[in-house]
Order: C-alpha cells, then structure tokens, then sequence
C-alpha cells in the first residue's frame, strides 16, 4: 500500500522525535549524527539520495576511523566522524593543532574517503551537558525539517556540536538555502555550517520520478 507524503510526514514527525529523543539518553558518548531508529531506518532511507554502496562505505569509514584514531587520541580528545557519499566531516576537541593535523591525516588515509571537512575545535573534552545540548539541539533541527512542507528532511543528516549545527546530504541550491533558514530558526543554535554536495535541479527531478530501491540506513 503506498503512502501520501503528507500522511508519511505526519507520521514521520512524532516517530522520529520520540526516536530521536531517546537518543539523547542511549547515545551521548557516540557520533550525533549517527543515532536513528532502527523502526524508521527503512523509511528514511528511502528518500536517501546515495547509493546502496555509497551508505554502506560510509558506515566503513565511521568504523575504520574509530579505529584508527584510537593509536592517535588519549582522554584529552573527544572527536566525531561522519560521512557522507565519502565525503567526511570530523567535529569535536582536541588539545592542540598537531592532534588536529593527526587526526585529519588519520581519516584521509582510509580507502574510500573522497574529501574531509575538519572542524576540530582546539579546547578541552565537551562537558555531559554540552554534549546533552547538542543531542537535543539536533532532535529539534530534525523535526524542524520534518515540519518543512517544501523540502524532503530525509535528505540531510544534522550534526551538532557545542551549539554549532552541521548540515549534510546531496541537495540542491533551493534545498540547502531552505535548511540552513530552518535550522538558524531553532532556538539554541549558535551556529550552522553546510557541508553539503549540491546536485542540479535536473538530477533532483530524476529523484523524484524514480522508486526508491531498497537501501540501508543512516
């Protein structure tokens, strides 16, 4: 049976609040941008504009880098990895630029990666209630977009750190600029930074006229 976007968007709202808000409690100590629920893993994905191979690399490259920055932090680093269709946005602190400059060199040299954002703040671990913050600060900037009649909020991924909210996801122009109003709008945001991967509105009409084939999760 299929659903009308308007019947999915209603269901998607208070499915993905309440998923999203256990992640406040379940997930603190892992990457924000990660933590989705498993009950709406499938329909999330079906608006995910990589491919099946594109989503399952991108989870081998969190993995690889968890690994490979263990040999290159120690309790003074706090650093999260996401990716993207390859392309890798690193967030968090570490103590001084040469872990910085580690750390991105760590994450370039993994088979797969295509291009690295670093973000690294220079400073101490952030605090639990910071941490606490920035989970609730993506909850809200997602079902934001979830409320947005105009763009599809299945096609970012949002990850915040210390109050700065990083936007992900192929996107067009229109798609992006709409995004970044959105989540400037949410209360707590300090900051929105766009890493996106802009695709023509020609490529976004092919999204739309084509089924969405059966893929992973976030």
């Amino acid at each position: 049976m299929c659903m009308s976007k308007s019947l999915m968007a209603r269901w998607q709202r208070p499915v993905a609040i309440a998923l999203l808000g256990g992640a406040l409690m379940s997930s603190l100590s892992g990457c924000v941008g990660l933590v989705v629920g498993g009950a709406v893993a499938g329909t999330m994905a079906a608006s995910d504009r990589r491919t099946f191979g594109a989503q399952t690399e991108d989870k081998t490259i969190a993995v690889k880098a968890d690994v490979r920055l263990r040999n290159v932090l120690d309790d003074t680093g706090h650093v999260n990895v996401n990716a993207f269709n390859r392309k890798v946005l690193i967030t968090g602190e570490v103590p001084n630029q040469a872990k910085k400059e580690a750390v991105e060199r760590e994450v370039k040299a993994i088979e797969g990666v295509q291009s690295v954002t670093n973000e690294l703040a220079i400073a101490g671990p952030a605090s639990y209630t910071s941490r606490s913050n920035d989970t609730l600060l993506t909850t809200k900037v997602k079902a934001s977009l979830v409320d947005a009649k105009d763009i599809s909020a299945n096609s970012f991924k949002v990850v915040t750190e210390r109050g700065e909210v990083y936007l992900m996801g192929r996107v067009t122009q229109f798609e992006a600029n709409r995004a970044t109003e959105i989540a400037r709008g949410v209360s707590g945001v300090t900051k929105v930074v766009r890493v996106f991967e802009y695709i023509s509105e020609e490529e976004y009409k092919q999204y739309q006229n084509t089924p969405a084939p059966a893929q992973a999760s976030n």
